[in-house]
């Protein structure tokens, strides 16, 4: 098989493999083409977390025609027991001679193990066609193994001007219903979505997505004091979709006692500055193996989150409106950068125009 051929049948299985974005994490998308005599004779792609593998599907709808094929797959086959059996076992018993993958699995149980197994086999091993490709498309899974800490996703809409709200605190609605459905197709996916205290008081957000996606996300408050009004659609919905508020050790017990009452989990962050407790929560998410968190805001949270160099990705609707006022509540607050030379870059930015809003979303880097 010639190079421009592999590319073309990973491209194809990287295809496959983002079929199952919000469905298989913490687990990593995958796909997988079986090709025989320079046809595909089998597809498949890892639907659901706990579900067979890529691997297996493809080599399923394959059948007799996987003996003697190459199988192209976006990841390595895993070589331990899981949810599942190993994928090699599977990929040795249906006879494959050659097996192309675009990267190495960083996971621990696996990291290698699988190409040398296969190896071992006596089966061809090709490591590399679209890796940048593969690996972009599983950047939350790899931050969650290698950092042990979620994605992080922040979102807001904001005027020409960059205004989260008025001077008087309004901000319904900024953004288009077209801006907003998008917004509600995010938060379908995600593991969890965090907002401020303040944004939870002045806004009162239901934070679901509308209509349901694949996912249900935990609700978190960043809520040192423990706050949170019993008369909050957060508080009164918690026992249906899970709430947790992270508090401080300024939090009085009884506080704790009552939102925990009302169905509301409550976490105690460690430290005392906010990034201190920022990264305490994520730490904690990351033991919960979350992949994708939603930060919805406001400014001092969204300000905490670059400080903390812990924005990965940026959704960032900008309505064709100027309100301006000093006092008016700028998209992103906190420390910030002192020279625009460390400020935070969106890395080959996506633009389109959402029924006049300006959408801009991109995967963040640091100079």
């Amino acid at each position: 098989m010639d190079a421009r051929f592999d590319c073309r049948m990973m491209a194809r299985a990287l295809e496959l493999a983002a079929l199952g974005e919000g469905s298989v994490e913490p687990n990593p998308m995958v796909g997988c083409v079986i090709v025989r005599d320079g046809q595909i004779v089998g597809e498949g792609w890892h639907r659901r977390f706990g579900g067979p593998h890529a691997e297996v599907m493809a080599i399923a709808a394959a059948g007799p025609a996987a003996r003697g094929a190459s199988l192209y797959v976006t990841l390595e086959p895993c070589c331990h027991f899981g949810k599942t059996p190993p994928c090699t076992e599977a990929i040795l018993a249906a006879g494959v001679s050659r097996v192309v993958a675009a990267q190495r699995d960083p996971f621990p149980r696996v990291d290698g193990g699988g190409f040398r197994q296969l190896q071992a086999a006596g089966l061809t091993v090709e490591v590399g066609p679209l890796e940048t490709q593969a690996a972009q498309l599983n950047a939350p899974y790899r931050k969650l193994v290698s950092r042990g800490r979620p994605w992080m996703l922040a979102k807001w809409a904001m005027t020409l001007d960059g205004k989260l709200a008025t001077r008087t605190g309004d901000s319904r609605w900024i953004s288009s219903d077209a801006s907003r459905r998008i917004v509600h197709q995010i938060r379908g996916r995600m593991d969890a979505i965090l907002v401020g205290s303040g944004t939870a008081r002045i806004d009162d957000p239901q934070l679901t997505a509308r209509p349901n996606g694949p996912r249900t996300a935990l609700r978190i408050v960043l809520d040192s004091k423990a706050l949170l009004s019993d008369h909050s659609q957060l508080v009164r919905t918690a026992r249906e979709i899970p709430v947790l508020a992270a508090v401080g050790t300024e939090a009085a017990a009884y506080d704790r006692t009552r939102l925990e009452a009302a169905g509301c989990e409550t976490f105690l962050m460690s430290g005392d500055s906010r990034t201190e407790r920022l990264l305490s929560l994520l730490d904690e998410l990351g033991r919960r193996r979350m992949t994708n968190v939603l930060i919805e805001g406001g400014a001092e949270l969204h300000g905490t989150c670059f400080d903390a160099g812990e924005v990965d990705e940026v959704h960032a609707f900008i309505s064709p409106r100027i309100i301006g006022g000093a006092k008016a509540t700028a998209a992103v607050a906190g420390q910030g950068c002192d020279l625009i030379s460390r400020a935070f870059l969106l890395r080959e930015p996506q633009v389109a125009n959402i029924d006049g809003d300006i959408y801009v979303r991109g995967r963040t880097e640091r100079p």
